[in-house]
């Protein structure tokens, strides 16, 4: 199978690098959605030898999800991994999900809440929040619904509609995978917290708008 990692990324010159060369090893291709970062993420991915694909503005996660699985399917995919590009994934854990695929999973989802990770209390609360929020507008149980470590089949990526543009994807593909009866399962994975990685969170009021734009999303299924 040849697997391709697909990386959003947005002003992430800090970081972008030492995700792609940890990334690297495990996958035959690496997808960076530049989605109109301003500093040097688009040079510095390209310097690592990433396809890049940019946007002009910035779009946000949903849209630079869209705009990787359409390239991934151009290159011949038959498995994408999404990653964080701030750092936060453990690319070894890559095999995990790939290994789900092979034994028949459609959607794979990195799970913190299946490990001990170091997930901070309010982080916490947030990921619970959106778990109950998926589940009651789209019937949908995971136990970590906002994970950006995922994997899917090319099959999936080709039955799975976007439509929302920012944080909000996360339950959306989710919401997808039950539409469309793709088999889904959760494999547990660590995240790698540091002040950066943190610093990238939603605040409050980004939260409430993210759950308005599910509503919107629920109505239009």
């Amino acid at each position: 199978m040849k697997v391709f990692a697909i990386i959003p990324a947005y002003n992430e010159q800090a970081t972008i690098a030492e995700v792609l060369q940890k990334t690297k090893p495990f996958v035959d291709g690496m997808i960076v959605v530049n989605d109109g970062s301003t500093d040097r993420t688009a040079d510095i991915a390209r310097g690592q030898g990433a396809i890049l694909v940019s946007h002009v503005i910035n779009r946000g996660l949903g849209a630079a999800i869209g705009t990787g699985f359409e390239t991934a399917k151009r290159f011949g995919a038959d498995v994408v991994v999404t990653l964080d590009a701030d750092g936060q994934h453990d690319a070894h854990e890559i095999e995990k999900f790939v290994k789900a695929i092979e034994h028949g999973a459609d959607v794979v989802i990195g799970s913190r809440m299946l490990t001990r990770s170091a997930m901070p209390l309010h982080r916490k609360f947030a990921n619970t929040i959106g778990n109950l929020v998926t589940l009651l507008l789209f019937g949908a149980w995971v136990t970590d619904s906002q994970s950006g470590f995922r994997a899917f089949t090319r099959y999936a990526i080709s039955k799975i509609h976007i439509k929302t543009n920012r944080m909000e994807v996360s339950s959306e593909l989710i919401a997808e995978a039950k539409r469309n009866n793709l088999t889904l399962v959760e494999v547990p994975i660590k995240a790698i917290y540091t002040d950066y990685s943190l610093s990238k969170g939603q605040s409050f009021f980004v939260g409430i708008k993210t759950l308005l734009k599910l509503v919107v999303r629920r109505l239009t299924l």
